[in-house]
């Protein structure tokens, strides 16, 4: 997932061998392209998805069916234009509109047991001090069940959890992605800006046009590790 122009479809091609249609104009990429990216002896579907613009969680440039696809993937690939991130803020735009559409990067399930009943009220408990839901955390939870319509169900918190967090378990709708952040094009700015970019969280810089820390399909590099990691897969053998 990424902006317009910000080397999606070069990526594509350098991890896996498609081809997907690059030019130096925006929304060159109109659909979902696929590719294959064999990797330690796996098979890893890479898609290639059409730029989001700001807004797109509300449908702007069909931003809504962009995101939708994202629901679905095992770790989302957010490439960004390392000569553009410092006055533009994609990465914070960016995460701002997965998490509008109830996509939590990479972020784990509160441990929360919520359970809907027909009868018995609210039950809320805690195996732990809830700091974050203010000096009644029974009655805010409460107030938060009855905004949704919901006058019975039982609540067990297990960890300190925030209010937006209780509200992604009263929803239900959520999605936890690992992801990893791509910085292209390093090689348009200074040492001093790669350094920084690269002590970024989750993130990996490089330069698809000048193959830094990309390597061809079937070699090693950097960034194929890192997603190896991110998708935390485990090697069974039989």
């Amino acid at each position: 997932i990424g902006f317009p122009s910000v080397g999606k479809s070069t990526l594509l091609g350098a991890l896996t061998a498609t081809e997907s249609e690059a030019a130096a104009y925006e929304f060159t990429t109109l659909t979902c392209v696929p590719g294959t990216l064999r990797y330690r002896g796996c098979r890893i579907q890479v898609l290639d998805l059409p730029g989001i613009i700001e807004g797109a969680a509300h449908g702007k440039g069909r931003g809504r069916e962009v995101i939708a696809v994202a629901r679905n993937a095992d770790a989302i690939l957010i490439v960004l234009d390392a000569g553009k991130e410092g006055l533009n803020r994609h990465r914070e735009i960016l995460e701002r509109e997965l998490e509008t559409v109830g996509i939590r990067l990479n972020k784990r399930p509160p441990d929360v047991t919520y359970k809907k009943k027909t009868t018995g009220g609210i039950r809320f408990a805690a195996t732990v001090p809830l700091t974050k839901l203010g000096p009644d955390p029974e009655k805010l939870a409460t107030q938060i069940l009855r905004e949704y319509r919901i006058s019975n169900a039982d609540i067990l918190c297990r960890e300190d959890i925030t209010v937006d967090e209780l509200v992604d378990v009263v929803v239900g709708n959520r999605e936890y992605k690992p992801c990893l952040y791509f910085y292209n094009k390093i090689d348009t700015v200074t040492i001093e800006e790669v350094d920084q970019l690269a002590r970024m969280p989750h993130s990996c810089v490089g330069s698809v046009a000048k193959n830094f820390n990309i390597a061809a399909p079937l070699e090693d590099d950097l960034l194929k590790t890192k997603l190896w990691e991110y998708l935390g897969l485990t090697r069974i053998y039989t």
